[in-house]
């Protein structure tokens, strides 16, 4: 990765991280509707995956899903509009927060339901197969979902069909509240799983964004080739609670302390300079993000209600709602 793209990244990254940390402002502020999952400290996986993928890949995300819908295309504007539950929003103030969705960027959803989306990722790399088209799926989720039965349902049927398809654990070492390691009979949740089902699981650093890319590049590649799925593991930390109502005591200080020092943001800096960027460059690109993200928060804020004749529309997809057998 060249220090122009490494910039883009950083920049997209910055993005993000302004909008979560607008979301929990609005949130306290009883402008967002509902509750919040933030993933704040995960925004290199969301990156770093989406910049190895094609614009016709299809992505599949939990309800902790706002920067995979940020790193598909979806804006602030639209992601905070949704949230605030607002006609602007990305799915018309019909999702919230847990369903963020923009099927035109191959955003097929974030879901609310633990290990859920699994399957789905499976039937979407199956399509894809049928069809030739040469598209891969991936399915994001977090540790706790390695211990659901739907997790090694999708495995077990993607491995048998030789299917397009890439897991991508967001491992955050905790389930909710509960440790991943204190509830799992092998260290790495997903990638140890993986040889059960006679696939490849590997693991990286969730948190640097040229590592994930090169990850997902290469088993983007193999997947595409026929080879089938594969586990991608990757090691990373929330900077909040599971969410809103969380504040997150149970994990050690030291923990914390720790991981907030592997920032993804600090990494990708600390790589720039590497590379020869200058600080007023870096700091450009955040300026940006700023702006962005507060043009964003205004527009939403200003943007109408929805119109509740709109509520039953989208039921199905000819846009009707009448019941049918």
């Amino acid at each position: 990765m060249d220090s122009a793209e490494l910039l883009a990244r950083y920049e997209q990254m910055v993005v993000i991280r302004r909008t979560e940390k607008a979301a929990h402002d609005l949130f306290l502020q009883g402008l967002v509707k509902g509750t919040t999952h933030l993933a704040a400290g995960h925004e290199a996986i969301a990156v770093g995956a989406s910049g190895a993928l094609r614009d016709d890949d299809y992505v599949f995300a939990t309800y902790r899903g706002h920067h995979h819908a940020l790193a598909r295309g979806a804006t602030p504007e639209e992601c905070l509009a949704e949230l605030m539950s607002r006609a602007t929003g990305l799915c018309g103030a019909k999702g919230g927060s847990m369903h963020l969705t923009k099927a035109s960027t191959g955003m097929l959803g974030s879901y609310a339901i633990v290990g859920a989306h699994l399957p789905m990722a499976v039937g979407a790399a199956w399509s894809a197969r049928m069809r030739g088209s040469g598209q891969i799926a991936v399915a994001f989720f977090g540790d706790g979902a390695t211990n659901i039965g739907a997790f090694h349902e999708a495995l077990n049927l993607a491995a048998v069909w030789k299917l397009p398809v890439l897991f991508v654990c967001e491992n955050n070492l905790y389930m909710e509240y509960t440790p991943i390691a204190d509830v799992t009979a092998v260290d790495r949740p997903a990638a140890d799983r993986a040889p059960a089902y006679g696939i490849p699981g590997e693991v990286v650093d969730g948190n640097d964004v040229v590592a994930v890319q090169e990850a997902v590049a290469a088993l983007a590649r193999r997947a595409r080739a026929g080879d089938g799925p594969a586990v991608l593991e990757a090691a990373t930390y929330r900077h909040f609670g599971h969410s809103r109502t969380d504040p997150a005591t149970y994990r050690p200080a030291e923990e914390v302390e720790r991981w907030l020092k592997h920032d993804p943001l600090d990494l990708a800096r600390g790589r720039l300079t590497e590379l020869g960027v200058p600080a007023e460059t870096v700091t450009e690109a955040d300026e940006r993000a700023r702006d962005v993200v507060h043009r964003a928060v205004e527009a939403a804020k200003s943007a109408p209600p929805p119109d509740p004749r709109e509520a039953l529309t989208d039921v199905w997809a000819d846009g009707g709602a009448a019941w049918r057998t």
